[in-house]
């Protein structure tokens, strides 16, 4: 399993006229996550694209457990499972001041510039596999 956290500042645009953090938001803060996880392989998602793979969210999902407001600094957690394959789950929690707010997935499949869908490269399987378990931070 690969694990990573990320903290994030909430934004006053982040807000709704309710005061909390607007729902989209949270997909916006699990990508920034999941990149941050990527780094935390050792793998760009950018050089992930110039060797021509993508990975598409198929499926999201979100629950929110309690609200987050502008200026909360909040603790997203990922977890993506060893021996992904050409589909593969990330899940996410949220937490500001050690309660958990959110709590949610993204699905993602390995396509190419082509829009097939494809096997994911050999250096990221070797780099979740050799990824040692336990957090990684900032």
């Amino acid at each position: 399993m690969v694990t990573a956290c990320k903290e994030i500042r909430v934004r006053y645009a982040e807000t709704d006229m309710m005061g909390v953090t607007y729902h989209a938001n949270y997909f916006v803060w699990f990508e920034t996550a999941r990149i941050h996880l990527l780094k935390t392989l050792g793998i760009s998602y950018k050089e992930l694209e110039k060797k021509g793979y993508l990975l598409p969210v198929i499926e999201c999902h979100a629950q929110f457990h309690k609200p987050v407001t502008f200026d909360d600094l909040i603790v997203v957690d990922t977890l993506m499972e060893s021996n992904p394959g050409i589909r593969f789950r990330i899940d996410y929690q949220i937490t500001c001041d050690g309660q958990k707010t959110t709590t949610g997935y993204t699905t993602h499949v390995f396509m190419d510039e082509k829009g097939q869908v494809t096997r994911p490269p050999k250096t990221f399987l070797d780099a979740v596999e050799a990824h040692p378990d336990g957090p990684s931070t900032n």
